[in-house]
């Protein structure tokens, strides 16, 4: 996502380190797949950031995609959406998951892909090309990213209620009312996908085996 604004801390990159860890266990890093989930502001992008950044310092190039960037229903007229097909509406069918499949196709194969960008400052949806010829990691994050098929799924417990501040920092959406109805129905959906995690991030942003 475009301008987006990233709050990494120590615990994002104390948890990315000892995911980094783990997978120094794993025989190859070729071609691999990490899912990383969790709720609205819990740090998802943070934790994504400096997985990658770590493992680029191992020559091990990574690519981020940002599900957020891949709802059916662009940014400007999602509201209107939504009020029109109620809160059951919320969830994990918004995002195409034709479309991220496809790029994870094309992550596989090492070829070149195009796939959506949304400008956070204009709500437009931009078109993003990259060239997977070179990229040995691919984090897919964003609220239902476990729904994906993956080598690694990530899970942090964080819940909407806690927090709140990085939300209101971040700017993404106004937390109204109707903001925190929709959190809450995001959470029962993001919640219900948390059993297929392999590693759950806490709290404090530990890291433990499921």
């Amino acid at each position: 996502m475009i301008g987006d604004i990233l709050l990494i801390t120590e615990n994002h990159r104390k948890a990315a380190r000892e995911i980094i860890t783990k997978l120094g266990k794993e025989k190859s890093l070729n071609k691999y797949i990490i899912a990383i989930s969790g709720e609205s502001g819990s740090g998802k992008s943070e934790l994504s950031h400096m997985v990658a950044k770590y493992l680029k310092k191992d020559n091990i190039y990574t690519k981020i995609l940002h599900s957020d960037d891949f709802y059916k229903i662009k940014p400007i007229k999602r509201s209107e959406w939504r009020k029109n097909h109620g809160l059951e509406s919320i969830g994990i069918n918004e995002i195409d998951w034709d479309k991220i499949h496809l790029v994870i196709q094309s992550f596989k194969k090492s070829e070149k892909c195009s796939m959506p960008s949304i400008d956070l400052l204009t709500d437009q949806v931009d078109t993003l090309t990259t060239d997977f010829n070179d990229i040995k990691v691919l984090i897919v994050e964003g609220l239902y990213s476990l729904n994906i098929e993956a080598n690694l799924k990530v899970f942090i417990e964080l819940t909407y209620l806690e927090t709140k501040l990085s939300q209101k920092i971040r700017g993404k959406e106004e937390l109204d009312e109707e903001r925190l109805k929709i959190l809450e129905r995001e959470h029962r959906e993001i919640q219900s996908l948390k059993s297929r995690a392999d590693l759950y991030v806490t709290k404090d942003f530990s890291i433990i085996n499921t």
